[in-house]
C-alpha cells in the first residue's frame, strides 16, 4: 500500500492562563436560562474569593447527543480561563447560551463583576500555532459521522476493513441522531400480529409511485428488499424496536418501526457502542473535509482542517461520502428550488452542520447530482425553530389538522408535499394539530421526541382542554367549525371513510377528553437529490461510469426517493445504504 509522506510534524500549543481578576464571595450558588426547549439549564457554580472552582449541572432537558460537546466543553473553558468570553459549540447554540447564561446568573450571585469576566480573558492558545499536519491511514476513509457514516464505519470494519470516520461538528450523530427515528420495513413478525398486510412489492409500489415514478427502480428494490433484513443487523448489534408498527407522517402505510430510545439516539449509540468496543475505528470530530483527491484516477486521500491543523487521511482501499444533505444550507436550497415559494424565511427540521458539503466534494472529482431540485418540506415544523420537537401527533390515524378558522383542509394521511402545500395556503401558513387522550392517555406520555404532553403545555407549546368549546378559546379558533371538523372526522371513523378529503387512514373517533392541540408551520425537512450512485453505492459520474473508490451513502445521495420521500424511509435508506457502502468498499482490491 502507498504511503503518504508526511508533511508536517511538529504542534506547538501553548497555553497561558490569565487570571480573571474578580472578587468571589466564597460560596456555591444556582444560576438558570432557557434552553432550545424553553426550559432552564440549571447549574450550580462553586468560587473562592478568587476563582471558580466548579461548575456542575443539576438540569438539562437539552436534546440528547446535539448538546453533549456544548456541556462538555464550555464548563471545562470556564474553568481553564476563569472567564466567560467563552466560545459557542457549532451545531449546539441555544445549549451553549443557556449554560453561559446559567453561569452567570451564579456568578452575579457571588458577587462577581460579569463585564470583567467577559472581556476577551480567553484562554491565549499561541497566535503563532506551527500548524501540524497529520498524517492517518486506513482501508477506508469515511466523511461524516451522522447515521449513514457511521452505518458504513461498522460494516467496513466487520468485513475486515480498517477504517477512519472525519466529522465536521463537535459530535456525532448528524440528522439521525434528532430525526423522529421510524424507519420502514415490511415486517411480517410485527404486523401479522396487528392484522397489517404488507409486502416489499407493496413498499416498492409506493416508494416509487410516492416519489411520482422519478426514483431509479433498481436503487429503490435495493431499498426495499434490504430493510428488513439491515433492521435485523441492527437488533443483532444491540438495538431496540418496539413491538408496535405505525403509520408516519407522509409513509402511506403502518411499516414503520420505532426504536425504545429516543429520537434517533437508538441507532447512533448502537454504532458508537461497537465502535468503542472494537479496534480497528478511529472517529475525529471538529474536521471539515475540504478535497477529496484521485491517485491514479482512484479515490484514495482526503484532507481536512482539524482543530490542531490539516489532517491527511489515505484510503488505501476506498473513500465514503457521507455527509447529509443541504437542508440547512439556505444558499443551495435557494438556487436549487423549483417547486416551493422562497425558502429563505422558512426554518428547518435539519441540524446546522447539514449543509451539503459532499455534494462539492464529490463534483469536483467528477461526481454526477441528480434530483437537486427535489427539497422536501414538512407541515410539522415547530412555529418559532421549525425543528419537529414539540410536535405532539402520535400516529396518522388519529389526529386532524385545523386551520385558523377552525377547519381542516387536507387529508392528513397524505403525501408529505400535498399537506405542506395546502399549508401554505392557510392564513399565515399556519395549522393545529387536533387530537384527544387516545393518543395521551396520562400527562406523563411522551411524544416520538421524549417530551410529555404536560412539558409541552407548561411550556406553551401545547393547550388542552376538556371540552372542544374550551379548545376553540384557547386555540383561537372557530368553535362551531371546530366541533363539525371533529364530528366530520367520527363520522368516517364509523364507516372506515375516505372522508371528503378522501382520508382513509383512520382509527380511534376523536371523542374522549382532555382533548390537545399543537401550532405548526411548514419547515425544511430533506433534500432528496444528491450524488449518483448505483445499487452498490458506488459514485456515479455523467457518463454512468463507477468512479473507482468513491462510494456515497445517504441524504448525500440522490436518484433514491425521487420528487418526493415517503415518510420512515430515510432512516431505512442511511442505515441499508450505509451498510452496502462499508461491505463494498471493504472489499475493493
Amino acid at each position: 500500500m502507498r504511503k503518504i509522506s508526511i508533511m508536517a510534524a511538529a504542534l506547538v500549543v501553548l497555553l497561558t492562563f490569565f487570571s480573571c481578576g474578580s472578587k468571589f464571595t466564597p460560596g456555591t450558588y444556582k444560576g438558570g436560562a432557557p434552553g432550545i426547549h424553553g426550559e432552564d439549564v440549571v447549574l450550580e457554580v462553586t468560587v473562592d474569593k478568587k476563582k471558580i472552582t466548579k461548575i456542575t449541572v443539576l438540569e438539562n432537558h437539552e436534546t440528547p447527543g446535539v448538546s453533549d460537546a456544548a456541556f462538555d466543553r464550555i464548563p471545562k473553558k470556564i474553568m481553564e480561563t476563569q472567564s466567560l468570553d467563552v466560545d459557542t459549540v457549532s451545531g449546539a447554540t441555544y445549549s451553549s447560551k443557556a449554560i453561559l447564561g446559567a453561569v452567570t446568573k451564579a456568578l452575579e450571585a457571588a458577587g462577581a463583576d460579569i463585564k470583567a469576566l467577559s472581556a476577551g480573558k480567553k484562554k491565549a492558545e499561541a497566535d503563532a500555532v506551527t500548524a501540524a499536519t497529520q498524517v492517518l491511514n486506513a482501508d477506508v476513509v469515511i466523511i461524516g459521522a451522522g447515521g449513514a457514516g457511521l452505518a458504513a464505519a461498522v460494516s467496513a470494519n466487520q468485513n475486515g476493513a480498517s477504517v477512519i470516520v472525519l466529522e465536521k461538528m463537535p459530535q456525532v450523530g448528524g440528522n439521525t441522531i434528532i430525526s423522529g427515528s421510524a424507519f420502514n420495513a415490511a415486517d411480517p413478525s410485527r404486523q401479522i400480529p396487528q392484522g397489517i398486510e404488507d409486502s416489499t412489492e407493496k413498499h416498492f409500489e409506493q416508494t416509487l409511485k410516492g416519489g411520482d415514478n422519478l426514483g431509479n427502480p433498481v436503487l429503490v428494490r435495493t431499498l426495499v428488499e434490504n430493510a428488513y433484513p439491515t433492521l435485523q443487523w441492527l437488533e443483532s448489534l444491540g438495538m431496540e424496536f418496539q413491538d408496535h408498527v405505525f403509520t408516519v407522517l407522509g409513509g402511506l402505510w403502518p411499516r414503520a418501526h420505532k426504536p425504545v430510545k429516543p429520537l434517533g439516539t437508538g441507532y447512533i449509540e448502537t454504532y458508537m457502542n461497537y465502535i468503542n468496543a472494537h479496534d480497528g475505528i478511529t472517529v475525529i470530530t471538529d474536521t471539515k473535509v475540504t478535497d477529496i483527491y484521485l491517485e491514479e484516477g482512484r479515490a484514495s486521500v482526503v484532507k481536512g482542517q482539524g482543530q490542531n491543523g490539516t489532517i491527511v487521511a489515505q484510503g488505501h482501499k476506498a473513500v465514503i461520502v457521507a455527509t447529509g444533505g443541504f437542508g440547512a444550507n439556505v444558499d443551495l436550497r435557494e438556487k436549487y428550488n423549483k417547486f416551493w415559494p422562497s425558502l429563505v424565511n422558512i426554518g428547518t427540521t435539519n441540524h446546522p452542520g447539514a449543509t451539503g458539503d459532499g455534494l462539492g466534494l464529490a463534483e469536483k472529482v467528477g461526481a454526477d447530482l441528480v434530483g437537486l431540485e427535489y427539497i422536501q418540506l414538512l407541515p410539522m415544523g415547530d412555529p418559532v425553530t421549525g425543528s419537529l420537537s414539540g410536535n405532539i401527533e402520535q400516529a396518522v390515524e388519529n389526529r386532524i389538522f385545523i386551520n385558523k378558522s377552525g377547519n381542516r383542509f387536507v387529508d392528513e394521511g397524505q403525501r408529505r408535499d400535498v399537506m405542506t402545500r395546502a399549508l401554505f395556503e392557510q392564513e399565515d401558513s399556519f395549522m393545529w394539530i387536533v387530537l384527544d387522550s387516545h393518543n395521551y392517555p396520562t400527562m406523563d406520555t411522551k411524544n416520538n421526541f421524549n417530551e410529555t404532553i404536560q412539558e409541552l403545555v407548561d411550556q406553551n407549546r401545547a393547550v388542552m382542554a376538556d371540552t372542544l368549546d374550551e379548545l376553540a378559546v384557547k386555540m383561537n379558533v372557530d368553535a362551531d367549525n371546530l366541533k363539525a371538523a371533529v364530528a366530520d372526522f367520527n363520522r368516517a371513523v364509523e364507516t372506515g371513510g375516505p372522508d371528503g378529503f378522501g382520508r382513509t387512514l383512520f382509527q380511534y373517533k376523536m371523542d374522549t377528553p382532555p382533548y390537545f392541540a399543537g401550532g405548526r408551520k411548514p419547515t425544511v425537512h430533506h433534500t432528496m437529490g444528491g450524488i449518483r450512485i448505483n445499487e452498490k453505492a458506488q459514485v456515479l459520474d455523467q457518463d454512468g461510469n463507477i468512479i473507482p473508490g468513491l462510494y456515497a451513502a445517504g441524504e448525500t445521495t440522490g436518484g433514491i426517493h425521487g420528487s418526493n420521500r415517503l415518510g420512515g424511509n430515510a432512516l431505512a435508506d442511511i442505515n441499508v445504504f450505509g451498510k452496502i457502502a462499508g461491505a463494498n468498499a471493504a472489499a475493493e482490491n
